[in-house]
């Protein structure tokens, strides 16, 4: 009895001491998090805490972490926040006038709004803290948007986030549009446990989260049974207490520093990335063919290319967690590992060497060349004023630089120099061995030029267990997409792989190849450990008749739900339920498929792309004028885009209106000169109208472009028209893009032939 007494005094003691320490940490950690009460879409969801709580114990990591960029990514809009000039400033951009205001401690932007005109509105939040500084707006049905004029905060200037020509106002690109909708593409990021609580029936949000910005609980998860942990816990207790907390890992950071699509929500510390997230491979519109960072794909693609991640380097042996600071200055940061003396935690690999010293390095100790990461983490900047380094630890290639088109290092910073003169200085430096390093960029240039040799590169590249995982899995993709050889044995071992990312390649291969050859290639994917893999495989084999899966039709089924739950995850982006209209198509669910066409309209109506994949859905079923009628939808949203005025053209040729699609016809050759599918099925259209002698006259036109397809029409025309002085040009001009061709040279002497007999 005494001892249950003594026990329940410590707990009360315990829990007293936590609950002063509670209150005493909404001062430790008053910079950490933004006041909760005072922003309406914070709410302690299931499991969470309140971030305050976090501070009570944890002062010192609380105060590091109030330093971050982290702490400040997003708040609520005060004197305190603003970083911006709101003090009547006025920015110009196209003829879109601007003015930034303040009254009463809120803050005002009057600019272009949906419809056109010039309309104020309240800044709510704060997004971002710097380079730059975004603003979000709420327009409405809980939908926040983000301003696309920044703040940039080191030229302290207002600029225009945007690039060419302004969108129109109310479409996808324009401010007010799905693109900058916050609840659609920034809430993953920039908040604690965001939930985004799209509202199908309205399309409207009721977004909520658990802190303004991120906190605590973003990277350690939910924290409830922690303080429940040390609310219980025996202070005289030797046993140290269950945390409450999973261990973080660097797929929390890789959640919102990858290029990646969201597959479901409620990602954890602890969990697998890859059933929560699919990751953007290497593609050739994402990176530059030896892997740097082309487009804005974060740290996830370049880093998993790197020996540092084979070798098990993590974010966090570089980056401190709270204050997200690096951990050492300069090369320090690169010689705790990199030293003369190889460190014990690396069994299999070895990076040893003297690094930081100009026998390495070539550059002064302590200049800008001399910097480890200068060399080999060359920046790229994104949003305009936003520098970040590539992740790949890359060696300068410009031998490559001139032979393919990628960056390197050494032309970047000794700007007016050209890729052969930093080539030949580092032949001086290393003698030219360093040429015949091995690359993966001449395989990834080759593929995405269509180039047929490139294919065995590629299968070397997929065979070679020493590349990374997601080089593999780029490399069966790209094989896929460069056609014309027989790749499906390829992608079957590649699905066998032991990693992920090659199994995902493979996934995403089989959609590439004939659909007959699929369920043997991938067909063991819709079991795979991983969902997404599993999602890939699912949507590759969406056209596989019911009756051939056998055993695997109870994984199919799995799959598909796997995928029905990414598509409600993503239930307001309209790319995503266009996509699942294409797997109902194929599943010969036509009901279903045209509603999610439709559902993919009424979430970003001004998407011409979500009206084409209706009107060729029409098409599909054979119905023309529905078809034609959705073209016309289209043009009159966006009448200067050469393809849907060809699709408009083919939907009226089904319709017999031939006179209207030749009018399409030229349009579409008009907005794309460059296009010969444009230009030769206008010339057969103008065949087909009786109008071949236009149609010859037009291609003549042309045939100075060396299109062999405009050649050929040319020619057959010319032969069709008995002009056979212009057939014998047309002829020979096609002889010598295809030397190798008989058939045209027995023509060219046929043709000399019945010239000259007359």
């Amino acid at each position: 009895m005494a001892a249950s007494v003594r026990s329940a005094a410590v707990r009360g003691v315990a829990l007293l001491l936590f609950l002063l320490l509670a209150l005493a940490g909404r001062s430790l950690a008053s910079d950490a998090v933004s006041t909760p009460a005072a922003d309406p879409r914070i709410s302690i969801h299931e499991g969470f805490v309140d971030e305050w709580t976090c501070g009570s114990c944890h002062a010192d990591q609380a105060a590091a972490f109030s330093k971050s960029h982290h702490a400040k990514a997003m708040a609520l809009a005060n004197d305190e926040t603003v970083r911006g000039d709101f003090d009547n400033s006025r920015f110009e951009h196209d003829r879109v006038v601007t003015t930034f205001t303040r009254r009463d401690g809120r803050f005002f932007v009057n600019t272009e709004a949906a419809d056109g005109g010039q309309a104020e509105f309240e800044v709510k939040y704060t997004f971002a803290y710097e380079p730059l500084q975004q603003y979000l707006i709420d327009i409405g049905g809980g939908r926040l948007q983000a301003l696309d004029i920044a703040w940039d905060t080191a030229r302290r200037q207002w600029f225009w986030l945007g690039d060419g020509a302004p969108a129109k106002p109310g479409s996808t690109y324009h401010w007010t549009g799905p693109f900058y909708r916050w609840n659609r593409t920034c809430i993953d990021c920039h908040s604690t446990d965001p939930q985004a609580k799209f509202q199908p029936q309205t399309n409207e949000y009721k977004s909520t989260y658990v802190a303004t910005s991120i906190g605590c609980q973003s990277c350690h998860g939910p924290g409830a049974k922690h303080v429940a942990s040390a609310q219980s816990a025996n202070a005289s207790s030797s046993v140290k207490p269950n945390t409450g907390l999973p261990k973080v890992d660097a797929g929390i950071c890789f959640a919102c520093h990858a290029r990646r699509t969201r597959l479901l929500d409620g990602y954890q510390p602890g969990k697998p990335f890859l059933d929560y997230f699919s990751p953007a491979l290497l593609r050739q519109d994402l990176y530059f063919p030896d892997g740097q960072i082309l487009d804005e794909v974060f740290e996830y693609g370049s880093f998993q290319q790197s020996k540092m991640a084979k070798a098990g380097v993590t974010c966090l042996d570089c980056h401190r967690p709270h204050d997200a600071g690096l951990k050492a200055e300069g090369n320090a940061l690169c010689t705790q590992c990199h030293t003369e003396t190889k460190p014990e935690r690396f069994v299999n690999q070895d990076p040893s060497g003297l690094f930081d010293a100009p026998e390495h390095t070539r550059h002064q100790a302590g200049s800008t060349g001399a910097q480890c990461a200068n060399c080999h983490m060359p920046e790229r900047t994104y949003m305009k004023v936003d520098p970040r380094r590539d992740h790949s630890f890359v060696i300068p290639r410009p031998d490559l630089s001139a032979a393919l088109g990628m960056p390197n290092a050494c032309t970047t910073c000794h700007v007016g120099r050209t890729n052969d003169w930093a080539a030949e200085t580092m032949d001086k430096w290393y003698g030219a061995q360093w040429r015949k390093r091995p690359s993966i960029a001449h395989a990834f240039a080759g593929a995405a030029n269509g180039d047929q040799a490139a294919v065995e590169a590629l299968r070397i590249l997929v065979g070679d267990h020493t590349q990374a995982g997601i080089v593999r899995g780029s490399a069966i993709a790209a094989m896929s997409r460069t056609g014309g050889a027989d790749i499906a044995a390829d992608i079957q071992t590649a699905a066998a792989d032991a990693d992920p990312l090659v199994r995902l390649g493979a996934a995403e291969a089989a959609r590439n190849i004939p659909s007959e050859q699929r369920l043997e290639a991938i067909g063991k994917l819709l079991g795979d450990q991983t969902r997404a893999v599993r999602v890939a495989a699912a949507n590759a084999l969406a056209g596989t008749p019911p009756h051939l899966f056998g055993d695997q039709q109870g994984n199919f089924e799995a799959a598909v739900a796997d995928l029905r739950a990414y598509v409600e995850t993503n239930g307001d982006v309209a790319e995503t339920q266009s996509s699942y209209g294409f797997f109902l198509f194929a599943r010969q669910r036509t009901a279903e498929a045209e509603a999610a066409f439709r559902r993919a309209i009424s979430l970003d109506p001004t998407l011409e792309t979500m009206r084409i994949n209706l009107a060729e859905f029409y098409r599909a079923t054979g119905r023309n004028d529905r078809s034609e009628q959705t073209y016309a939808e289209a043009i009159g949203m966006a009448p200067e885009r050469a393809d849907l005025r060809y699709g408009h053209a083919l939907s009226l040729v089904r319709k017999r209106a031939l006179a209207e699609a030749i009018t399409e016809l030229a349009e579409a050759v008009r907005l794309d000169p460059q296009n010969s599918r444009y230009k030769t099925t206008f010339a057969v259209a103008l065949d087909s109208a009786g109008r071949t002698e236009e149609a010859l006259d037009r291609l003549d036109g042309w045939a100075a472009g060396a299109d062999a397809d405009v050649i050929g029409l040319a020619l057959q025309y010319s032969l069709k028209l008995r002009r056979l002085p212009e057939a014998l040009k047309h002829a020979e001009a096609l002889a010598r893009l295809r030397p190798e061709d008989l058939e045209i040279s027995g023509l060219i002497g046929q043709l000399k032939q019945a010239i000259n007999g007359k």
